[in-house]
């Protein structure tokens, strides 16, 4: 979507650099639960390599920050907590639920003490962060553990040496210059488009392992040859035994050797898709010498196939080798109460659950990942997803830094989320923003991932004023056009590629009570919510018609939810109001995605 460049979120910002009482500026129905939790998000935060021994780090600890607090890149100490505030863990400074609620720190310093219990001695223990933007400096008793620079991909840092019996003190340090020189997507002032945010905004959490764990695990579904492809990587080579279960049952099981490739059949695989969105449950045992059980992980797999394929002479995008349109919303993931991160676990199910309730089988998360949970619900409830990279702006200055850090971290992001079957789609650049080598990260991503689609350039056709528009790759998976408000102007296949409208509709509604306190805006305005109703259910009656005549495979509406100042959600941005007739918007939905499967006869 294009960017409404505009002073509403800086505005805020300069507003809140007081030192004033937090204020909530709007709510949402998880905020209070959110505020009470002693523990923010107590969920195992990485289903898909879950320990049942652990300790979440989330809630209170000090804080100090701003553009004259420490250095966090060229500290080699951690620095004197001098009247330290409060911030509640992970919620980014810049959030209500932070208890700081101030923009542009730029240098953020997290300290708190903890205990590990007597089961701890003798093993090593891992410290866990979801995420951390942008630069994270991790002292552990005062002695430097690890840095990690990146702000949405998942990192640990082995803290064994450096620990002591009874208390511990974890001291975080992060900078984030929000200078759009850095993987940001709409999370930067300069190019961005709402509060920006910065700092730890993922659950941070410690857990013991042996000297020889489980480091990761990579899942592959082999539908045609009904198969599980699995490796397991290791600080060493060893044994693995690997357990696949259906309803509570054993079904197939491998005994092999880690960081290698190997297979377990599945029988009469039970496929994974929307309508049935089927997960098997997975157990990886880490065998040392003598067979004993070093580590051991939970996690879970869905069957499902995602190909380009040719039906009726069209190519079309086919999940378990059957087309159907992949119609979705566009999902930026911002609350008005924690930002960037979600108030609450429940918060994370609820936009996924509000989108099956109104029938869509797919959301696209916009410039932006989201914790591993939020795909484990898109999994487990049944919704495909497409995944961007979150851009970065300023690409041209500074290039050997800029862009080899875009390509490190879009590697990482494919890889901590390689496993869910809900992805099938991976989209390195939109509307060419901060776009390079568009062609060339494109057929890398298709090399690196050739298990999902790729759609390089998604709205080709637009085009920041910064920058020369890079255009249309000519390679991936997907010719994709944006169009506002649309349908019509929608890309048409060209022989190698399916057709796909990246984004349309963007249409508004103002609802008095649940508008952000900013100057509101949309590509076009509806009067009621029959309006909106009603013009949605016009455009997707001629969204059909690209379908069924001009080969069109996919279309993401604008948008999820209301964003600070855009009211083109199809709910508002404190998530109390439907804003369209949802009942009749889940029949037009499921009318066009029924008239598409029967393309396939």
């Amino acid at each position: 979507m294009r960017p409404f460049i505009s002073f509403f979120a800086i505005g805020i910002g300069c507003v809140l650099h007081s030192f004033a009482q937090p204020k909530v500026i709007m709510k949402t129905p998880f905020t209070d639960a959110a505020k009470e939790a002693v523990v923010p998000f107590p969920e195992y935060p990485r289903p898909q390599l879950e320990r049942n021994d652990w300790m979440n780090l989330n809630g209170k600890w000090e804080y100090i920050g701003g553009k004259n607090a420490p250095d966090a890149t060229k500290a080699t100490a951690v620095p004197i907590f001098d009247k330290p505030e409060t911030i509640t863990v992970p919620y980014p400074p810049e959030s209500y639920l932070s208890g700081i609620q101030r923009n542009l720190e730029i240098n953020m310093w997290y300290r708190r003490t903890f205990t590990l219990p007597s089961s701890y001695e003798g093993r090593h223990v891992l410290v866990n962060f979801g995420a951390s933007d942008y630069r994270t400096v991790v002292f552990i008793n005062n002695k430097k553990a690890g840095m990690h620079i990146g702000g949405y991909d998942a990192f640990s840092f082995d803290i064994t040496q450096y620990l002591q019996k009874g208390n511990n003190t974890i001291a975080v340090g992060v900078q984030d210059k929000n200078d759009g020189h850095s993987v940001s997507g709409k999370n930067s002032p300069r190019g961005g488009d709402y509060t920006y945010t910065s700092g730890i905004w993922q659950t941070v959490w410690l857990e013991p392992v042996s000297e020889n764990y489980i480091q990761s695990i990579r899942l592959t579904p082999d539908v045609a040859n009904k198969k599980l492809l699995v490796k397991v990587i290791t600080n060493i080579d060893a044994s693995v035994v690997a357990v696949a279960s259906a309803h509570g049952k054993e079904i197939a099981s491998a005994d092999r050797k880690t960081n290698h490739e190997f297979s377990i059949n599945i029988k009469d695989p039970i496929l994974w898709s929307p309508e049935n969105p089927f997960l098997y449950d997975l157990k990886i045992r880490l065998k040392d010498k003598s067979g004993k059980t070093t580590d051991e992980v939970g996690s879970y797999f869905g069957m499902r196939s995602v190909t380009l394929g040719t039906v009726n002479g069209v190519k079309r995008p086919l999940l378990n080798g059957k087309f159907v349109l992949q119609l979705g919303l566009l999902d930026q993931g911002y609350w008005p109460d924690g930002i960037y991160t979600a108030p609450t676990d429940e918060a994370l199910k609820f936009d996924i659950e509000e989108s099956k309730k109104a029938g869509f089988n797919l959301i696209r998360k916009h410039m932006k990942t989201e914790p591993q949970r939020w795909y484990y619900w898109c999994d487990k409830l049944g919704i495909m997803v497409w995944q961007d990279m979150p851009a970065i702006w300023f690409q041209d200055e500074d290039t050997a830094v800029t862009r080899s850090r875009f390509r490190h971290e879009w590697k990482e992001i494919i890889d901590e989320h390689y496993n869910a079957p809900s992805i099938v789609t991976w989209i390195p650049f939109n509307e060419n923003w901060g776009a390079f080598d568009v062609k060339e990260i494109t057929d890398w991503t298709k090399r690196y991932d050739p298990s999902r689609l790729v759609n390089g350039n998604t709205g080709f056709n637009n085009n920041p004023s910064y920058q020369k528009a890079y255009g249309d790759p000519g390679n991936g998976d997907f010719v994709d056009t944006h169009i506002y408000v649309g349908p019509y102007g929608a890309s048409e296949p060209d022989g190698k590629r399916a057709a796909s409208l990246g984004e349309f509709g963007g249409v508004g509604l103002f609802v008095r009570g649940h508008l952000y306190p900013v100057p509101n805006n949309a590509y076009d305005m509806m009067a009621t919510k029959e309006d909106l109703t009603n013009r949605y259910i016009l455009l997707l009656n001629q969204l059909e018609q690209l379908v069924k005549y001009n080969g069109l495979s996919a279309a993401i509406y604008t948008q999820t939810t209301d964003v600070e100042h855009e009211i083109n959600g199809i709910l508002t941005y404190d998530r109390a109001v439907e804003k369209m007739d949802f009942r009749k918007v889940k029949e037009i939905n499921e009318a066009v995605i029924g008239s598409s499967k029967l393309l396939n006869n």
